[in-house]
């Protein structure tokens, strides 16, 4: 569905509006994805200190008129690209001897962007914006997923066989052997993707509603990368017993358990308690594919620069759920120096009132962040943008390795330190070296599946990063090769291998 640009209405808004959408906003404010909203006017300051790259993420597809006269489109193209838009496809959808209707996609890198792209076509003389539509709006109308029957109903032999009266049948024989219900229903390919809308995407807490178009999209990922079926489950309370409950209540129909955008330190509550009281493996995404994807990217910058986890010096900047998962899995891989900074700088033993996930990586030393990163190899930003300055990254030791995953401004942008640095990666697919949780989870179900895993164990983690770190061959890897594609088909398929292998090393396995 296509809008007509109005009136913009306050600053990173845009409202495209048809006469039954008056009024609605379709781009929203520009946030990280980390856990806290970026504020508008620090968001402009990191932008004009450096511009991102535009991205699908802000995309329009704009319809307009011109003169059908040769140079017209080249204004067009010209005007877009002064304000640094992205052109993408250009489409003819009419033309006669007075005009031309082309329709023309365009990426921007934010919605004040946006809205300066349109800006600037319709400053052009003789050229008529007749639509603007917000592609990313366009993806989700409708909803993203839909459940599809595997078998069809075509004869009234078949309606008996698949529903009353011969499923009654398939009942008596679960009822008897409930281990059945893994061979003849969804059950054994089926995960409840489970979030209570309190950290969505790190834009805060937002509730089950807006939750829901995450959790269609990770049902996405689950299929499309390991054919794994998926189903988001938005709970409307955030009551961590009635959370617990209700998830116990709904696993006779899943095979496993995905937590998503649920607040720290909740989270690691229910985690842990659900994975106490269930008989079906439970993941906490937001931790344990973070940390997955983040030892295997490490793995292979260690490589790059000559150097062993054990030996080198690690600044994680953000005690979140992910920030500690990722802490105790680098731990388990052999990390021995690890320093840990939140809001208000190095988790110090000196601090009071401390989470125990906090005071689990706490050290006797004291600073900002700023003190932490001088003299270390390797930052790890789980965090918010802009936090990491050049001078602190020329502060590091030799060939420094800087993770800034922080979405969707980095905790430095890579342009910045690109000379100071041996390896940089962030959570962006418009840089190399792009850390996306797709590389872990849909593998680690895939694995914990086949094999019916209990629980999910430390071992299948850490196996499950060594998979994805070894397909980067050794005369592929360099800086700016340091993880596989998240569209390299081998990656899934790897990973649940490990995973399977790991599950039967540690017995938790069931077939």
């Amino acid at each position: 569905m296509l809008f007509s640009p109005s009136k913009i209405h306050g600053l990173g808004i845009s409202r495209f509006s048809n006469p039954q959408r008056k009024g609605r906003d379709y781009i929203s404010e520009e946030t990280s994805v980390t856990g806290r909203t970026q504020q508008p006017s620090k968001l402009n300051l990191t932008s004009k200190m450096t511009n991102l790259t535009p991205n699908p993420s802000f995309s329009l597809t704009i319809r307009l008129e011109i003169p059908n006269r040769a140079g017209t489109l080249a204004k067009v193209t010209s005007a877009i690209a002064s304000v640094g838009g992205s052109l993408g496809q250009i489409s003819l959808i009419e033309r006669n001897l007075k005009i031309t209707v082309r329709e023309l996609t365009v990426d921007a890198y934010s919605t004040e962007h946006a809205e300066q792209i349109v800006a600037a076509i319709k400053d052009l003389p003789e050229v008529k914006v007749l639509e603007v539509s917000d592609r990313t709006f366009e993806l989700h109308r409708g909803g993203k997923i839909h459940v599809v029957s595997r078998q069809g109903l075509t004869s009234v032999s078949d309606l008996a066989m698949a529903y009353t009266p011969g499923v009654g049948r398939i009942c008596k024989a679960i009822a008897e052997e409930p281990e059945k219900v893994f061979s003849l229903t969804i059950k054994s390919n089926t995960v409840a993707i489970v979030t209570d809308g309190s950290a969505v995407l790190g834009l805060g807490n937002l509730g089950a509603e807006a939750a829901l178009p995450v959790m269609e999209g990770k049902a996405m990922l689950f299929k499309e990368f390991a054919g794994v079926d998926a189903f988001p489950i938005c709970l409307r309370t955030q009551d961590t017993d009635t959370i617990i409950e209700t998830v116990k209540n709904m696993s006779p129909v899943f095979g496993g358990v995905n937590l998503e955008d649920i607040s720290a330190p909740r989270c690691f509550d229910i985690e842990k308690r659900l994975r106490e009281e269930l008989d079906i493996p439970v993941f906490h995404d937001d931790q344990h594919g973070t940390a997955i994807v983040t030892l295997a990217a490490l793995i292979n910058a260690l490589k790059v620069v000559k150097k062993a986890i054990e030996e080198v010096r690690i600044v994680i900047n953000g005690a979140g759920a992910s920030g500690v998962a990722v802490a105790r899995l680098l731990r388990q891989a052999g990390a021995k120096n690890i320093s840990m900074c939140d809001s208000k700088g190095i988790i110090s033993t000196s601090r009071s009132n401390l989470t125990p996930q906090k005071l689990e990586f706490a050290t006797e030393a004291t600073g900002n962040l700023a003190d932490a990163v001088k003299g270390s190899d390797i930052f790890i930003g789980l965090s918010i943008g802009g936090v990491l300055s050049p001078e602190m990254v020329r502060s590091m030791r030799e060939d420094p390795i800087v993770f800034a995953m922080a979405n969707p401004i980095p905790e430095i942008q890579p342009e910045l330190v690109s000379e100071d640095v041996a390896v940089i990666a962030t959570g962006r697919s418009d840089y190399p070296n792009q850390i996306n949780n797709v590389l872990a989870f849909p593998g680690v179900f895939r694995g914990a599946l086949e094999c019916r895993a209990a629980e999910f164990t430390n071992n299948m983690y850490l196996e499950a990063a060594k998979a994805i770190a070894s397909l980067v061959t050794p005369n592929r890897l360099d800086r700016e090769h340091i993880i596989p594609s998240v569209f390299d088909s081998r990656v899934a398929t790897a990973v649940a291998a490990a995973v399977r292998q790991a599950a039967r090393q540690d017995g938790v396995a069931r077939q």
